[in-house]
């Protein structure tokens, strides 16, 4: 059984989202229109919210940097 290769977005990809989103598209029509899933894009939505950023590394807890 062969695995399914993991989906990477580019940046930009992931802001143009979010920006949809933010301007009033439904969530649930982005998300079926550009094949995402909720949990995926809930992600997105609340790293642009926490720090503008999507790098997982902008956007550890401060416990999480110590460690």
């Amino acid at each position: 059984m062969t695995r399914r290769k993991r989906r990477e977005y580019t940046q930009d990809f992931k802001r143009q989202m979010v920006q949809l989103y933010h301007n009033g598209k439904a969530l649930s029509e982005i998300i079926q229109e550009y094949g995402l899933t909720a949990s995926t894009f809930h992600k997105w939505i609340t790293q642009d919210a926490n720090s503008g950023s999507f790098k997982e590394n902008d956007n550890l807890t401060v416990e999480q940097k110590n460690n």
